[in-house]
């Protein structure tokens, strides 16, 4: 059975989410003798990875390079970058705001490039990838992509690059407001008399395993959400607040619209 791994693995950049993934393939066997980061910073990567601050002349054979970077950052790296990729080099990116037609116009030498956006459960391999791909990157190489972000999570193609934006404001963004969610839940058990710590507790633990159970379910979140409210219960009176017109549905569209639209003007300055 081939590895899933490549050869060689070069990130240009190692930020928070480039990290996490780092972090995951690592502990899923990536040998980190295999990888090696560009950080002008010098700072270390993970143990054993070989760090490099300025870009190397050449890269080794069966290199696959992914952008790990802010997308403000590109625009002074590519230059450097470009020279060294070539039709075997398979360039990735988990870029947000860039799309497959900004990164070939920057790096016209590479022949198969795949735009990723993750979130940050990938760290303990519960994430999601979102991942997409135009036709003139290789089925084989799509392929082999997928198979190398499995351990992360959930991989999820996208077969239009118009909705990338908008499936990055759910997944890729989503995290963020299920923690502000759980602050909520918490802030609210406070406001009304739980004790600070016991109510971070209740309210970490209760969409921990609220999210268990969805997962492992067989029906919609939907339908489970009615079959915790009872008719005249005290889960269905709270639920009467959430789903009123204006309620949770309305502000989560609205959520994920801005995060969506802020997408778009980050192409659309590039």
């Amino acid at each position: 059975m081939t590895s899933r791994w490549p050869e060689h693995l070069f990130l240009v950049g190692c930020g928070n989410m480039a990290g996490a993934m780092l972090q995951r393939w690592i502990s899923c066997g990536l040998d980190p003798a295999r990888i090696t980061v560009l950080r002008p910073s010098g700072r270390p990567a993970a143990d054993g990875v070989a760090v490099v601050k300025t870009m190397p002349a050449h890269l080794p054979v069966g290199t696959t390079v992914m952008l790990g970077l802010k997308p403000q950052q590109l625009a002074d790296v590519a230059p450097a970058l470009s020279p060294v990729l070539n039709h075997q080099t398979p360039l990735l990116s988990i870029l947000a705001g860039t799309t497959i037609a900004q990164l070939r116009a920057l790096f016209p030498g590479a022949a198969d490039v795949v735009r990723i956006m993750p979130n940050t459960p990938v760290r303990t391999g519960q994430g999601v990838c979102a991942l997409y791909a135009d036709s003139q990157t290789s089925p084989d190489t799509l392929a082999k992509v997928a198979d190398m972000l499995a351990p992360l999570g959930l991989v999820e193609p996208i077969a239009d690059e118009t909705q990338f934006n908008l499936v990055t404001a759910l997944s890729g963004c989503g995290p963020a407001y299920l923690f502000r969610f759980i602050d909520a839940l918490a802030t609210a058990g406070k406001a009304l008399g739980l004790e600070a710590a016991q109510a971070d507790r209740l309210a970490l633990a209760t969409v921990s395993g609220a999210a268990v159970l969805a997962v492992e379910a067989q029906e919609s979140a939907a339908v489970l959400a009615d079959r915790v409210a009872s008719p005249g219960g005290m889960t269905r009176k709270g639920m009467d607040v959430l789903d009123r017109p204006n309620g949770l549905a309305q502000l989560m569209t609205e959520t994920i619209r801005a995060a969506r639209d802020r997408g778009a003007e980050m192409a659309a300055l590039k």
